[in-house]
């Protein structure tokens, strides 16, 4: 596998803010910097040095995932990765670091500030922002991640009948993706059904499916530590008239957006385009405003679809569109497709069609 490596624009950063460091302890954001794909760790990023602190259980695999790191073990008997960083700024002449101030808890800025003799600099989002735009090769880890998560879907819709519940249908799914090739570290995925559908994030449950239901799936996987997500919505059985129009008008939905996406759109402009199919309709009160939202090593990143949202949209940008319709006590119905944003258009990541499946 190979390790997708960024410390260098976060050296950059401090070159060009006077900075003297980044301390680094966001999950993704250490993966971002380093690759490094286990757990308890975090970075010491100066502008010319880069330190990687683990405990005992990682210190072997840090040795052979990030060689080029200087792997230093924090947990001694007493101590704190704050003992560990002030040491660090005395042996470096530090006097400036920089932190993720939207993620350090309130103790462990306590206890740097207690220690080291440094002014800490907020630099939330600094990193995340870093992370928009993706590279050549993380581009191609979702194109598989994607790949994986429509091959699942194809295998598990044998496996959706009257009787099965959600949970054993969720579980089957995240099965079908370990073993068509997805990392071994699934995250959270949604798989509802009947009147249960119009929960926007539910959890699966005890619940049989029974016959015309809908069943919705929201879901993805990870490869190389990248991210695919993706939401169909089938019917077991025939679907009713009003499952039909109801889903008609989600399918123009989204596809609406999808007739503006490019690079250059403002993220605020594909909610209310969103809504255009549905006025004169019974549905257009029954939306959610927060319709997509970019995707690499983390499912929600920066920028998201959403009218409180200005960005610009910008070229290799990831990319999620999931309108949906919900309606309380009868259903919900979410189609979602993982895109890469290109100057002219995009490219949809997800190969299954947007047509309703009667099962």
């Amino acid at each position: 596998m190979k390790l997708l490596k960024n410390e260098t624009k976060i050296q950059a950063f401090l070159v060009e803010q006077h900075l003297d460091a980044f301390f680094i302890a966001k999950r993704v954001n250490v993966r971002f910097a380093s690759g490094w794909t286990g757990d308890d760790s975090y970075i010491l990023l100066t502008q010319k040095n880069q330190y990687f602190l683990t405990d005992p259980r990682y210190t072997e695999q840090a040795d052979l995932e990030i060689p080029d790191y200087n792997i230093i073990n924090w947990r001694l008997p007493g101590k704190t990765v704050g003992d560990t960083v002030a040491q660090l700024a005395q042996e470096n002449n530090l006097k400036t670091i920089a932190f993720e101030s939207d993620y350090l808890n309130f103790d462990m800025y306590d206890d740097f500030r207690e220690k080291s003799n440094v002014d800490l600099i907020k630099a939330g989002g600094v990193i995340d922002k870093m992370r928009i735009i993706k590279t050549s090769e993380e581009i191609q880890n979702m194109r598989i991640a994607c790949d994986i998560s429509c091959r699942a879907f194809e295998r598990i819709l044998k496996d959706i009948h009257v009787g099965v519940t959600e949970k054993e249908l969720a579980a089957k799914l995240s099965l079908y993706m370990v073993e068509e090739g997805a990392d071994t570290q699934p995250y959270g995925n949604i798989l509802i059904s009947g009147a249960r559908t119009s929960l926007l994030h539910g959890i699966p449950s005890k619940k049989a499916i029974e016959y015309g239901d809908f069943v919705l799936m929201d879901y993805g996987c990870q490869y190389n530590g990248y991210l695919s997500d993706m939401t169909r919505t089938v019917v077991v059985g025939k679907a009713t008239a009003k499952q039909r129009e109801v889903y008609e008008y989600e399918k123009r939905s989204l596809e609406a957006c999808e007739e503006i996406m490019q690079a250059g759109v403002s993220a605020k402009e594909f909610y209310p385009k969103s809504l255009e199919p549905l006025q004169g309709t019974n549905y257009a009160d029954y939306t959610y405003a927060n319709i997509g939202h970019s995707i690499g090593l983390f499912v929600h990143e920066l920028p998201y679809l959403s009218t409180q949202f200005n960005d610009i949209l910008e070229e290799n940008t990831v990319i999620t569109i999931e309108p949906g319709i919900y309606l309380p006590n009868w259903g919900g119905i979410r189609i979602e497709d993982q895109v890469l944003v290109k100057k002219d258009g995009f490219e949809n990541m997800i190969s299954i069609p947007h047509d309703l499946i009667e099962l």
